[in-house]
Formats: structure tokens, C-alpha cells, sequence
């Protein structure tokens, strides 16, 4: 069994929460680290689901709300940004020590580096590109009041806002003095643009966090730096 997974109390939660699964369930960790932490669940009939719940070790300040992220991708179900379908979160801690949601598991191809990139057909990389474009464009374009995001955070500041956070965060992390980083953040505050509007920002998009199938994003995945930023 997986590290982070209690099996028999995770499996009880299912039968009451996701009737869909039939037990016995198998659990994988496909995805660790430092973020939140991902698992295949596969039930006896083949079906898949997937599991997120956050990192073992310790976390920075605001991050790995799971149930934050569930609410974001269950906000995004009923638009045409492409999301995998969610099953249900799990606040109680003494389920599996921590909180976690289940969604669908979504099949295709995720590219976390070049080597990944490299091994998409040539023809297709064009149409991929587009595609990347495209769905982010799309979430730019959803009014988070309209979808119940409008709380999700301030609507004002948000790239002040993020290099305050960097910075908390690179003094909370340091193991060592780096000039170049304090130089680095003084030139970004330095040149910060006036914000021009307010939608849903993802916060981490790129290849690495997308679903690619059949020439298009199949899923957006990891909303766990969603808030509300620049449009």
C-alpha cells in the first residue's frame, strides 16, 4: 500500500461517497513531491479514479487546500474549460489524516519536459501549441461570479500580491543567502505593470499540468495556485 493512503478507511469512504467504485480498490501513487500527492484508484471491475490529498512533509502557507481544489474544478464542470469530473471531497482528517477529493480519471499524454515534448508527433506540435493557447484563453474568458469563484480571492493587486508571497516564501525555504534572489525581486517590483481586469488564474499552466489527447487538452489539471489575477 502506498505511503499516505489509510486502504481500509479510504475504501469505506468511497462506498458511502462514490457508488460508482466497487470495491476491493488498488491504490497508486502516480504523482509525489512537494505537491499534492496523486493516486490511480482502480476498483474490481477496471473503473479508475483518481485521488489527491496533500504532501506528508510540512507546507507552505496556503498551499494544498484540496478542498479549495475541488470546489475550483466542480466550479469549472458546467464550462468549456476542460476539467476531470469529481466524485466528492473528504474534509474529515481521520479518514486519511488529511483531506483529499476524488475525480475522474482522465486518459492521454502529459508532457512534464522536453523529452515528453520531443516524443509528440512533429506534425501535431503546431496544433498542441494552439490548443494550450486556446484553453487558457478560454478560462480567462469565464466570469468567476458566474461560477461561484468570485470570493475564490481579491480581485485587486494580484501581482503585488504574488511577489509579497514569493518573497515570504523564499525567506521561509532559504537554506542560504542568494543576492541574485533579493536583486531578482526588487527588479520585478520595479517593473510591475498595472493590472487590467480580473479573472480566473490558474497559477501554474504549462505543459507539465495538461492533459494532451488527440491533438487537444483533454483536462486542465492541479488548480491548487488557482485564485482570481490579471485578465
Amino acid at each position: 500500500m502506498p505511503e499516505g493512503i489509510h486502504a481500509d478507511r479510504v475504501t469505506d469512504w468511497f462506498r458511502e461517497n462514490v457508488p460508482e467504485a466497487k470495491p476491493p480498490l488498488d491504490f497508486e501513487l502516480i504523482a509525489g513531491g512537494h505537491s499534492n500527492l496523486t493516486y490511480r484508484v482502480t476498483d474490481s471491475s477496471g473503473a479508475t479514479f483518481v485521488l489527491r490529498r496533500p504532501p506528508l512533509g510540512g507546507i507552505l502557507e496556503s498551499a494544498h487546500d484540496v478542498a479549495r481544489e475541488h470546489r475550483i474544478i466542480s466550479a469549472l464542470q458546467a464550462t468549456d474549460v476542460p476539467v476531470p469530473p469529481v466524485f466528492g471531497v473528504c474534509t474529515d482528517a481521520a479518514v486519511n489524516d488529511a483531506a483529499f477529493f476524488v475525480m475522474g480519471f482522465v486518459d492521454g499524454r502529459i508532457m512534464h519536459g522536453r523529452v515528453d515534448a520531443e516524443g509528440l508527433p512533429e506534425g501535431e506540435r503546431r496544433s498542441v501549441g494552439f490548443a494550450v493557447i486556446d484553453v487558457l484563453a478560454r478560462l480567462h474568458a469565464v466570469d468567476p461570479d458566474a461560477v461561484g469563484l468570485g470570493e475564490l480571492g481579491r480581485k485587486e493587486g494580484y501581482i503585488a500580491r504574488q511577489l509579497r508571497r514569493w518573497s515570504r516564501q523564499w525567506v521561509s525555504s532559504k537554506t542560504r543567502e542568494i543576492p541574485e534572489m533579493e536583486e531578482t525581486h526588487r527588479e520585478l517590483e520595479k517593473r510591475m505593470p498595472e493590472q487590467v481586469g480580473a479573472c480566473i488564474a490558474h497559477g501554474d499552466y504549462r505543459l507539465g499540468n495538461l492533459i494532451i489527447r488527440d491533438r487537444r487538452v483533454a483536462a486542465v489539471l492541479d488548480w491548487e495556485l488557482c485564485t482570481l489575477g490579471d485578465g
